[in-house]
């Protein structure tokens, strides 16, 4: 697997995206950043749970939907797809606590052509260290090779409980480093 494997990611515009006059509504363009993050993470082999914080388990106890009696089974099932006994179930492990938060603390982009519903989008990520607590990543979008937008995500690693500047963890350092390869060897 090499770092296009995770570093470049395609998309489509859909509807939902696009304002009244049919093209990409802006805020989008950021939403389209953090998901691509993800995605490429995933594709990088780190689970969401590994660098989001997630709750913590067992969950509190949910209240009952207000559903008739008789009725309650077939409206879990119908609505959730469950059973009605496992709409509340946990999972077997318990994740492992998120204990460093990757906030961001900038983000920009600049549109470069208008988007519309159907147009295929490709995405470059380009992750780079910035000191040993942060980093950013620029996101290049294009449709049939020519520039579209730019966005860009800066992320500041903080203690989750102290809300303190720390280290990033292991995890997203080893990203880093694999994404930094794509451009050849670089000085850390």
């Amino acid at each position: 697997m090499g770092p296009d494997d995770w570093l470049l990611l395609c998309r489509t515009v859909r509807f939902g995206d696009t304002d009244a006059a049919g093209v990409m509504h802006f805020a989008r363009l950021l939403t389209w950043c953090h998901e691509a993050y993800e995605e490429s993470l995933e594709r990088f082999g780190l689970s969401a749970a590994e660098i989001f914080p997630t709750p913590s388990w067992p969950a509190p106890d949910l209240p009952a939907p207000d559903l008739p009696a008789a009725d309650s089974a077939a409206a879990d099932s119908a609505v959730t797809g469950l059973a009605a006994t496992d709409w509340t179930a946990q999972p077997s492990v318990a994740p492992v606590p998120v204990t460093v938060a990757l906030p961001i603390v900038h983000c920009s982009a600049d549109f470069r052509r208008p988007l519309v519903c159907g147009d295929p989008l490709a995405i470059q990520l380009r992750p780079r260290r910035l000191d040993p607590g942060s980093f950013e990543v620029n996101y290049d979008f294009s449709r049939g090779g020519q520039a579209v937008a730019n966005g860009l995500t800066r992320h500041l690693a903080i203690d989750s409980l102290s809300r303190r500047r720390c280290p990033l963890p292991p995890a997203i350092h080893r990203w880093l480093e694999a994404s930094s390869l794509a451009g050849g060897i670089q000085p850390l």
